[in-house]
């Protein structure tokens, strides 16, 4: 089964793409930046600053979803500037606290924004708290 999911709590897509898609148990959630639900628009600022809003707009995806933070497998992050990964690192581990998912990380060209975020997490378990 196939399912899409949709929140106002998290950015509207700007292309032809749904924020996640929901199968086989998985949620993937597609690239996400530092945008503000409220407004659609986006936040730019320094890279913990766009981390930060990105990352809140991944757990409110995955909410949606009905999964967590906690339920994530599998992280990528795109960063336009490598020497960023410090900083991200800091904000990073706001969200992922305790035994991290596995994470790749790379330096891409953006327009604009300073970090991209894609994830991959499970669905919670039923009777799982």
């Amino acid at each position: 089964m196939r399912k899409v999911v949709r929140t106002s709590d998290a950015p509207q897509p700007k292309g032809v793409y749904s924020q996640a898609i929901v199968a086989d148990g998985f949620v993937f959630v597609a690239g996400q930046g530092c945008i503000n639900p409220e407004t659609n628009e986006f936040e730019y600022g320094d890279i913990q600053s766009e981390a930060r809003r990105t990352l809140q707009n991944i757990r409110a995806i995955l909410e949606a979803a009905g999964s967590s933070l906690k339920e994530v497998v599998r992280v990528g992050v795109f960063l336009a500037d490598l020497n960023d990964f410090a900083a991200m690192n800091q904000v990073y581990k706001e969200f992922f606290p305790e035994n991290p998912p596995a994470r790749t990380t790379v330096g891409v060209q953006l327009p604009k924004i300073k970090i991209e975020v894609d994830c991959i997490a499970r669905l919670k378990s039923r009777g799982k708290k």
